[in-house]
């Protein structure tokens, strides 16, 4: 887990003050954003706003909630809004298709296979002939990733070997609290409730990701922005990633702010308000661009696995898919 001091934290709340002194939020360029409010994006969102740390930075962050995944990337795409939230694949497989989005870090959390706490299930091995429940669909990316670390440490075909029951992550979940699966994968936020609840993490995707040669501290999710509002207003992407790194910095070292955002979690107890908590400071990415070299070889690996469905036609890594400040 990254380290925070207090002093950057005080430090970001001072710049906040000033910038909120400085100028008021009307007069400055609004930086839209189609986001899925009920997703933990809004913590760091709400709390960007919250504090100020968007204008303090010389813009205002302007969320507009949506239903999901699907319908930001058609107001992104109908330049409706200046930014969504996605994955680096998706803005590669775009990017690769022409399409000039470009991604800036915001979280490397992952998950793994969860399985009830009573399973006597103790590898992916022990797992054949079960029901494994996956809420991202038959290409998810840990999904892929386990399956690929079970081949190549044993030999299995997870695929073949057990049956992949698919659906949305509160289904995943219930289903797998109630018994009626034998493990699951699940967005990281669901898996941290299920460890709340006493389930177990059989294989950790970070681990899965090492053994196969992968980073695992390569952020996957990330702020997506137009290429255009990058090159017409660069200043505003800066601003975003200084925001968003002042909100990381804040919710790091200060209970306080996540009390604050408590109801807004959605927990049913003190475990699962920790273990939220816990994951979302575990999965704040470290400063800096994006290794292309270690993104380069996920790519490879997804475009294996998932192939022309996941990645499109990017086969390697466009130029241009990360955010680089020094550019």
């Amino acid at each position: 887990m990254m380290k925070f001091t207090k002093g950057l934290a005080a430090l970001a709340a001072a710049m906040s003050l000033t910038g909120a002194l400085a100028a008021k939020a009307e007069d400055l360029p609004t930086l839209k954003a189609a986001l899925y409010m009920s997703g933990t994006v809004a913590w760091e969102v709400d709390t960007i706003r919250h504090n100020g740390f968007d204008t303090a930075q010389g813009f205002t962050l302007e969320p507009m909630d949506v239903a999901g995944a699907a319908a930001s990337r058609v107001a992104l795409a109908a330049g409706e809004v200046d930014m969504i939230v996605a994955d680096w694949l998706w803005v590669a497989a775009q990017r690769a298709e022409g399409k000039d989005y470009v991604f800036l870090p915001y979280s490397k959390a992952v998950g793994g296979l969860y399985v009830p706490k009573d399973s006597p299930a103790q590898s992916l091995a022990d797992l054949k002939g079960g029901k494994i429940g996956i809420a991202g669909g038959p290409n998810d990316k840990s999904w892929l990733i386990l399956r690929a670390y079970a081949e190549q440490m044993t030999g299995q075909d997870l695929a073949s070997e057990t049956e992949q029951v698919f659906g949305a992550p509160p289904l995943i979940f219930k289903s797998t609290l109630s018994g009626e699966l034998d493990g699951a994968i699940n967005f990281w936020h669901f898996g941290a409730k299920m460890e709340a609840s006493g389930m177990r993490l059989l294989a950790s995707t970070s681990e899965a990701s090492l053994a196969l040669g992968l980073n695992p501290d390569t952020p996957l999710l990330g702020y997506v922005v137009r290429g255009e509002v990058l090159a017409g207003h660069p200043e505003l992407v800066q601003g975003l990633a200084a925001a968003s790194r002042q909100a990381k910095v804040l919710l790091a070292t200060d209970d306080a702010a996540w009390e604050r955002l408590r109801e807004r979690m959605n927990v049913k107890n003190d475990a699962q308000f920790e273990a939220l908590k816990a994951g979302w400071i575990a999965g704040i990415p470290a400063e800096g661009p994006v290794s292309e070299e270690d993104a380069s070889k996920m790519l490879a690996l997804m475009a294996q696995l998932g192939g022309e469905e996941l990645v499109g036609q990017a086969t390697t890594l466009p130029a241009g898919t990360f955010y680089d400040p020094a550019s």
